[in-house]
């Protein structure tokens, strides 16, 4: 289930979707994202499908993991990067073999432990975990080169934009239920102008707000 030739297949999957960036392929290649599931949904963890992770959360599919973090690299490397919903960690490790540093924001309290613990296995050290509001972002270590949201908000949060740094892009899905789409938002310079894309339809968990233990 985890055998290379598995591995492969997804990759051909991500390539015929439209994936170009072959760092973004390299990584998603190497990631072993059967460790971000339960033994029992393991045997999937190569599917370009979406797979639930407990909590009312989920694993997302591959080629929205690659698209969004190939989106966020599309104008250059990024340093310094938020994650909007830390989840099972695989978006995280994802990112942190392709950044300098992430910081990962989660609101529920088990998940974040399980993250933390899969980082660590894996040996990836550039990955501070929060336990807080994704909505409120991470301020007290802005400017962000990029951030990227894996759960969706009716609107686009104002406190975001306020923390991405000059030329920084936020890639994250807006909107309720089945009418999301998947935005680009970039920052003009260090103005405060800002330009906005859909890239496609999407189907998010909701960005909620508050913690819970």
């Amino acid at each position: 289930m985890t055998s290379q030739r598995t591995r492969e297949r997804l990759i051909q999957r991500l390539k015929e979707q439209g994936i170009t960036n072959q760092r973004v392929l390299d990584v998603m290649r190497m990631t072993p994202r059967h460790l971000f599931l339960d033994e029992a949904l393991s045997h999937r963890a190569y599917e370009d499908t979406a797979l639930p992770i407990g909590y009312g959360q989920t694993l997302s599919q591959p080629y929205i993991v690659a698209l969004m973090t190939e989106i966020l690299l599309s104008l250059g490397p990024r340093k310094k990067v938020l994650e909007i919903g830390s989840g099972s960690g695989y978006q995280s490790v994802v990112l942190a073999q392709l950044v300098d540093q992430v910081y990962s924001v989660e609101r529920i309290k088990p998940l974040i432990d399980k993250a933390r613990e899969r980082l660590r296995l894996l040996g990836l050290r550039n990955v501070r975990f929060s336990h807080s509001d994704g909505g409120f972002g991470l301020p007290e270590y802005a400017p962000y080169d990029a951030i990227l949201s894996a759960a969706a908000p009716n609107v686009v949060p104002e406190e975001l934009l306020h923390q991405l740094g000059p030329d920084g892009i936020l890639v994250i899905p807006v909107g309720p239920g089945d009418v999301q789409e998947l935005l680009v938002i970039t920052r003009l310079g260090d103005s405060n102008n800002f330009e906005e894309r859909v890239v496609e339809k999407v189907r998010f968990v909701p960005l909620l707000g508050g913690t819970t233990r």
